[in-house]
């Protein structure tokens, strides 16, 4: 597909930025004056010399083929895009003369494309080479893997029957133990979960170990961690006896792989939101997308390790018409990105809207499906930014003199809320974020008769 066909904003370009700092240096390198050898072909490529700090240029090569954007540079940088791939693609953007138009790309930029192309397309078959460079098998040994499988879920059970001993233990000492013994406690017994292939417990019994330090009223949140917690040790312990849905919902929970499990969903999809999470050894990246014609919201997820970053970058605004493979579970919005047909472009407009007790109301019903469901996304149709009725706190209240939602305490420190009061001035927006029970998080709002979403983080 000819990605090439539609040039992005710069905001859209900024948009894939990792962090602030990436974004202002980018910003720096969109212009021609860095460049030589610059040029883009029409198949998806483009490429480019930047002048460094040494003698020798970096190459960057931006692969935009398909909706989203992967890049390489020979830049010693451990950021996904980096500076100078934001640099090449603001340059294009701007439809600067110093990117030739029409051009063959240089060789080095012509064997990452090759490579990499070559890649995703045995991905997409199933034949994905093997690192010596022979390809894999298309389909696994079934009774190997149905051994492989077996013993993971046995050790899996152990470590819940474990961690059910130390919540017992916790809750018959009482909870000002927590306090008392710290975080190793608590770090301790995540490393027995990782150890019993259970990534998906350690994650929440670490939050477990930060709570008693996150100031009034930690007992009353670690009694209800500990309680989603035991919920979740007892239906892994008891996932016989659940419906599959549930059951496939407390796979995924505890930390088992998810894969595509569903008909292929074919959609013309809005990119509402990007932002990526980090572990400190994994970074996980977050799409929002909505489908045009069949109103159905999806999430992306693509994975970086080992300080790798994620491969997949949609930038928000665009609309690319694609198959998506849904994950099974019980009121998961998990998908797979699949085939991608004709030019993306830009969105017209927003997704439809509700009121504030709407979004409630379907975070209230998703819970239902999924207990340990810590956000549901929404899109408030017509709200209007501002303090919230504590100090130091924000809320989105609804236009019509509704009620509000107070913003999430993890939104609360950084640019995204003053953008939005900025473009609000006080009129009502229509805002796309992730409601939960701590709040609202926007990701991404609307101006009034605007089409085009403004990135919140």
């Amino acid at each position: 597909m000819n990605q090439l066909g539609v040039r992005w904003t710069a905001d859209q370009v900024l948009a894939l930025a990792p962090d602030a700092a990436s974004r202002k240096a980018g910003s720096r390198l969109g212009a021609a004056g860095p460049w030589s050898e610059a040029g883009c072909d029409g198949a998806g490529a483009l490429w480019g010399l930047c002048k460094g700090s040494g003698s020798r240029p970096y190459q960057t090569v931006v692969d935009l083929a398909g909706a989203g954007a992967a890049s390489k540079c020979s830049c010693p940088s451990r950021k996904f895009p980096c500076k100078h791939a934001l640099g090449l693609l603001l340059l294009w953007a701007a439809e600067d003369p110093a990117v030739t138009a029409g051009a063959e790309p240089a060789a080095w930029a012509e064997e990452w494309l090759r490579d990499r192309r070559e890649r995703t397309a045995a991905q997409t078959e199933g034949t994905a080479p093997e690192p010596g460079g022979a390809p894999a098998e298309k389909t696994a040994d079934p009774e190997a893997a149905r051994r492989r499988a077996e013993r993971r879920a046995a050790r899996i059970g152990a470590g819940a029957s474990e961690l059910e001993q130390r919540l017992a233990d916790l809750l018959r000492g009482g909870l000002a133990a927590a306090e008392r013994e710290g975080h190793g406690l608590w770090e301790e017994t995540a490393a027995r979960m990782v150890d019993a292939q259970a990534p998906g417990l350690a994650a929440r019994v670490r939050e477990l170990g930060s709570i008693p330090s996150s100031g009034p009223g930690w007992p009353v949140r670690l009694l209800e961690e500990c309680a989603l917690l035991h919920l979740l040790d007892g239906a892994w312990l008891g996932r016989d006896r659940l419906p599959e849905e549930l059951a496939t919902t407390v796979r995924t929970r505890v930390g088992l792989p998810s894969s595509p499990d569903g008909s292929v969903v074919r959609d013309r999809w809005l990119v509402l939101a990007q932002y990526d999470q980090s572990d400190g050894k994994v970074t996980t990246r977050r799409i929002w997308l909505y489908g045009q014609d069949s109103g159905r919201t999806a999430l992306v997820l693509s994975f970086g390790a080992a300080g790798r970053a994620p491969e997949i970058s949609l930038p928000v605004g665009l609309a690319v018409e694609a198959e998506l493979l849904p994950h099974g579970g019980a009121g998961q919005l998990r998908a797979t990105l699949g085939d991608r047909f004709g030019t993306p472009h830009q969105a017209s407009a927003p997704p439809p809207g509700g009121s504030v007790t709407e979004a409630v109301e379907a975070y209230s019903r998703a819970l239902r499906e999924d207990p340990w469901l810590e956000s549901w996304p929404v899109t408030l149709g017509a709200v209007v930014p501002g303090p919230g009725p504590s100090d130091g706190g924000w809320q989105l209240a609804d236009a019509e003199g509704g009620l509000a939602l107070p913003v999430s305490r993890s939104a609360l420190g950084g640019p995204g809320l003053w953008k939005l009061a900025g473009l609000s001035g006080g009129a009502p927006l229509v805002v796309f974020g992730e409601c939960g029970y701590e709040g609202f998080r926007p990701l991404a709002a609307w101006a009034p008769d605007s089409g085009e979403p403004i990135p919140l983080l």
